[in-house]
């Protein structure tokens, strides 16, 4: 993602840049680590279907103004259509709405953990539907992500006749593999315009899904503790999600794919650090010993091959 005119300008050289950008994007890690229990703190303000959706809305607002600020703001081209169509309903509407529901019954720093195995579930999915190899390296990061799984549902630390726990970690697991979908089908397009001037549009379609079943099943938002509220969705909806994003992809296409593949393992260590902090969540040795075998998988797996370039239609 290119810098404005304006700022490509001020850049006084490469390794500068990489500097920058290397500060910007661990703001980016942390920042999306936090949101974690930002998110979790919501529910007790509203209801997880006003929570996913009015931090859509924000979000949606806040890259809107930075599209047009950046004169990245375009109309969106007819080939788009389905990948605007696949992330805005599977990662931007049914993700959100998914995690925001297991957040009632699940801590913010398991979700987390659980949330970011979505890599592990990419690999065979990518195999299958993309023809991508499962190399040896590939197969042993799935191998430990599993294990990390194992661990973190052994009888021994997890309660099996807890319902509401169960259906809860289930909610984030199916969250995880709706994720893994929208993530190879974006491999799969032809892109025409880039992630970022397509993200508004699919929070736009995310929104009115959101805002739409929420008032169905909610009825209109019941909102107490305005101040604290305020504060959260700011937080969760401009900080942690437009600004954020926009951040992300600056700095992504100013640092190598090995780089911002290792770092963004960093969130789920990040959330489940804030939420322990924040949210003075007790997490026992089974979530630690997880996430280092997940994180673990998960770079064994992906760090190594240069992330996929995004393919433009250059014929439109």
């Amino acid at each position: 993602m290119n810098l404005p005119a304006s700022l490509q300008r001020l850049t006084p050289n490469r390794s500068s840049v990489r500097s920058h950008a290397g500060v910007l994007f661990a703001i980016v890690v942390v920042t999306w680590g936090v949101n974690w229990p930002v998110s979790k703190a919501l529910l007790a303000h509203v209801s997880p279907w006003w929570s996913a959706a009015l931090r859509s809305v924000v979000g949606m607002a806040t890259l809107f103004v930075i599209g047009a600020m950046t004169r990245r703001l375009v109309w969106p081209k007819r080939g788009d259509l389905p990948v605007i169509l696949s992330v805005g309903v599977l990662h931007m509407t049914v993700f959100s709405l998914l995690v925001a529901l297991s957040l009632q019954y699940v801590s913010a720093g398991r979700s987390a953990v659980l949330a970011y195995t979505t890599p592990l579930w990419v690999m065979p999915a990518a195999r299958l539907w993309l023809g991508e190899a499962l190399t040896p390296r590939r197969l042993i990061g799935l191998g430990c992500g599993l294990l990390g799984l194992a661990v973190m549902f052994n009888p021994l630390a997890f309660d099996w006749h807890d319902r509401h726990a169960v259906f809860g970690n289930a909610l984030v697991l199916l969250s995880a593999f709706v994720w893994a979908i929208a993530i190879v089908h974006m491999r799969a397009h032809r892109w025409v315009n880039g992630p970022f001037e397509l993200s508004p549009w699919q929070l736009l379609l995310a929104s009115v899904s959101l805002c739409s079943m929420a008032f169905v099943v909610d009825g209109a938002p019941r909102v107490t503790g305005w101040a604290v509220f305020s504060g959260l969705l700011t937080y969760g909806g401009v900080v942690g999600g437009g600004i954020a994003y926009w951040l992300a992809g600056v700095v992504t296409r100013r640092l190598p794919a090995g780089v911002t593949s290792l770092g963004l393992l960093g969130v789920p260590v990040i959330g489940t650090l804030a939420s322990a902090l924040i949210l003075r969540e007790s997490l026992g040795l089974d979530v630690w010993l997880a996430l280092a075998l997940i994180v673990g998988g998960i770079a064994l797996g992906t760090v190594p091959r240069p992330a996929t370039p995004c393919r433009t239609d250059t014929s439109s």
